[in-house]
């Protein structure tokens, strides 16, 4: 029964996770519809559904049968880096394929994936060029310019890089594919780690566990690509397109990615407080009006607690960057 159990796990080119909380029903149901109409055959991919604490156990609400190859995981420990790491854990197929609870993935997604993983032998994390909107409620004009905040992109062409400053090479989470020797070590990391990157909490959003892995992936020169020919709806709740929402959303994404840079490369961005700082202020609240205003506001609060944060941890930071493993040590 173990090589026959073996023996399958073989034939498993991509392991599919959708980590979700509290999920709509009708996102939900639409994300399975997409992945039972992929042209790759069933047996060759794996369904892992973690259900990361939600109030309702998904597992009760949804059947798996459909799939030959699926099962549902509680990981009661709330933060989507949390369940991403345990699906990581879990997985079995060299590919790793992270889909999130309100991402529908054209019928060829995983086909292109595994195509992707077979020739660019140089990429270790690649994802989706191409994450077109799907609004409930269509957002007001002053909210657009900041709907690239939704993992909203549309590339023209491929783009791939191995220096984690590219951020137009960088995947995110929705869609992400990554190889396992990579998935390996993001969650060694994450173990050891001094300084944790924030993580999808309840009513928190910070983020950037994915960047995370792309930097980990970068840091021992392998690369980092996005591909528009693999295509996602994102289906967009009317509640995203609020100026409460997407104030705080600005807010958390730009603290994690101050966090982000110093933890990997020291970085502390400029006091506001300084004479330069002082004169940039005063200028943006004379040219900025109304939201616009409001999200310069938001932008500067969050460079002054990523600086309180950074005084506390620069200690621990730089023990962990002089320690910090590369992928062929960690990943063995």
């Amino acid at each position: 029964m173990r090589n026959e159990q073996a023996d399958a796990d073989s034939r498993i080119r991509a392991s599919v996770v959708i980590c979700t909380h509290n999920p709509r029903k009708a996102y939900l149901g639409r994300v399975f519809e997409a992945l039972k109409a992929q042209t790759v055959l069933a047996h060759e991919w794996e369904l892992i559904v973690v259900d990361n604490a939600s109030d309702e156990p998904v597992a009760s609400q949804w059947a798996l049968s459909w799939h030959p190859a699926a099962r549902h995981i509680r990981e009661p420990q709330l933060g989507v880096a949390y369940a991403r790491q345990r699906a990581i854990v879990e997985s079995c197929a060299p590919l790793i394929v992270f889909v999130d609870d309100d991402n529908v993935l054209a019928a060829d997604y995983l086909e292109r994936a595994i195509r992707i993983a077979d020739t660019c032998e140089h990429l270790d994390v690649w994802g989706s060029g191409s994450i077109s909107p799907e609004f409930e409620v269509e957002p007001p004009a002053h909210i657009r310019p900041l709907i690239p905040f939704l993992a909203i992109r549309d590339a023209q062409r491929p783009v791939w890089c191995n220096s984690a400053a590219f951020t137009d090479a960088t995947p995110v989470g929705a869609g992400m594919c990554l190889r396992r020797r990579v998935g390996k070590a993001y969650v060694e990391h994450a173990r050891h780690s001094a300084i944790e990157i924030g993580s999808l909490k309840g009513a928190s959003l910070e983020g950037h566990e994915d960047y995370e892995i792309c930097f980990l992936a970068c840091n021992d020169a392998r690369g980092m690509g996005i591909f528009p020919e693999l295509k996602i709806t994102h289906l967009i709740p009317g509640h995203r397109v609020t100026e409460a929402y997407m104030t705080r959303l600005v807010e958390s994404r730009t603290y994690s990615h101050l966090v982000l840079l110093y933890k990997w490369n020291g970085w502390l961005p400029r006091t506001p407080f300084s004479l330069h700082g002082a004169a940039s202020f005063c200028l943006n609240l004379f040219r900025r009006h109304g939201y616009d205003r409001h999200i310069y506001l938001a932008e500067l609060r969050t460079v002054i607690a990523a600086r309180r944060r950074f005084r506390d941890d620069m200690q621990a930071n730089e023990i962990e960057r002089q320690s910090r493993p590369s992928l062929s040590t960690s990943a063995k």
